[in-house]
């Protein structure tokens, strides 16, 4: 009686795991049934939404479906994030995401999604480096000659960056961290504004992301002294990583990347995550992102997490050691 009870039970479970299968195929096989919704927590025009809008031109192709932009600027990006964090598990609505979002559980005391647990990684979608600039006409032309002046006298030598707790300004204080030189960090509130002012000599070097300042790295007007990731970056081959100038083990790139509503099928993200890389390998977009100053980054699900992951971390310790107090 017992041996028939549980080969019943096998038989049940068995049969549910190939519902469950089918169900997945099924879903895969008619996704998408409607258009898509493509959620960008910032304004139009910024470097994460140009991104999106040319991988949703090519994933409106070869899904059948238009992929349209939602852009949410609103505090940095948590609404939209809250949203889709709290809609539906179908595969429909996708969010752009970026550092900030591994910042903003360190920063924050309030925050209305939790990665882990709301979240299903879907592809990266860009990388691209931090950059350390100086004016063109400033005596500061590498990284020793930034470190010498720092230490010289710390107080007076200014390193500015857009807002405290943006990803630009924690990686300035983890640069000044790791190269063992105490600067004052000086946030504004726009890229504009750091530039203004070290074109202006009121302060001695910037941190910014490289496409942010590229157009006056291009024209002459700022001096690029190195950059944040482990490569050279193909279009500058001349400017050192800030590695080989001199700061070990300073390895840093920022991202956006693409995830939906924690639930969504597998077979649906197995999908979405297809197209996005197909846009990414387009030679048009290769392109476009290059002009920008970014690097596509075609890959697995598993990709986007590991990045995060490691941003997550590394930000909690960096704002800590900072002593920035949580909003």
């Amino acid at each position: 009686m017992l041996g028939e009870k549980i080969a019943k039970g096998i038989i049940a479970l068995s049969a549910s795991v190939v519902v469950g299968l089918l169900s997945g195929v099924a879903n895969a096989q008619d996704f998408p049934t409607r258009p898509l919704k493509f959620v960008v927590g910032f304004g139009p025009g910024g470097l994460g939404d140009i991104a999106a809008r040319a991988v949703a031109q090519k994933m409106s192709v070869s899904l059948g479906k238009p992929v349209v932009i939602e852009n949410m600027p609103s505090a940095g990006g948590m609404q939209a994030a809250g949203m889709v964090a709290r809609g539906e598990a179908d595969g429909h609505t996708l969010l752009l995401v970026s550092g900030q979002n591994a910042i903003s559980p360190s920063l924050f005391k309030s925050v209305p999604f939790d990665w882990h647990t709301d979240f299903a990684p879907v592809a990266t979608i860009s990388v691209f480096d931090f950059v350390i600039v100086t004016g063109k006409d400033s005596p500061l032309k590498q990284v020793s000659d930034l470190l010498q002046r720092a230490k010289a006298n710390p107080a007076a030598f200014n390193m500015g960056t857009i807002s405290t707790g943006s990803a630009q300004n924690l990686a300035a204080l983890l640069f000044s961290s790791m190269a063992g030189v105490k600067m004052q960090i000086v946030p504004f509130r726009t890229t504009g504004d750091v530039t203004t002012n070290v074109l202006s000599d009121q302060i001695q070097a910037a941190f910014e992301t490289l496409p942010g300042v590229m157009g006056q790295i291009q024209s002459g007007s700022l001096r690029a002294l190195a950059v944040s990731s482990d490569k050279r970056v193909s279009f500058m081959p001349e400017v050192p990583t800030l590695v080989e100038a001199g700061v070990p083990g300073y390895s840093l790139i920022s991202w956006n990347g693409v995830v939906v509503q924690k639930k969504t099928p597998a077979s649906v993200i197995a999908r979405l995550n297809s197209a996005i890389n197909e846009a990414l390998n387009a030679p048009d977009v290769s392109k476009m992102f290059s002009g920008i100053g970014i690097n596509p980054r075609p890959g697995p699900p598993e990709a986007l997490q590991a990045i995060y992951d490691t941003d997550l971390a590394r930000w909690r310790k960096v704002i800590a050691d900072a002593n920035i107090p949580q909003q």
